[in-house]
């Protein structure tokens, strides 16, 4: 039986040393992605759930502008019938 071992020589033990090196960096990189894309998701959120609360008290606030100014019909009518009435 023949046993062929190689033995690592300078260049390998470098060339691993490097690709070690720059696969650690990449993953550092990513995890620091993914936690910033995290956080901007939450940031998000929160910016449409205020959104969402905005929309909802502007429009109840149109509705009620809405309603006042039904009435203020009302009132102008019973107005302008008084004038009338007056002259």
């Amino acid at each position: 039986m023949l046993v062929y071992t190689k033995l690592m020589t300078t260049t390998d033990n470098v060339l691993l040393i490097i690709l070690t090196s720059l696969l650690s960096i990449l993953i550092l990189v990513g995890i620091m992605i993914a936690i910033g894309v995290f956080n901007l998701i939450i940031t998000v959120r929160r910016v449409v759930a205020k959104a969402e609360t905005v929309v909802d008290s502007v429009e109840s606030a149109a509705e009620v502008l809405a309603d006042a100014k039904g009435r203020m019909a009302v009132f102008k009518l019973i107005r302008n019938i008084v004038r009338i009435a007056r002259k």
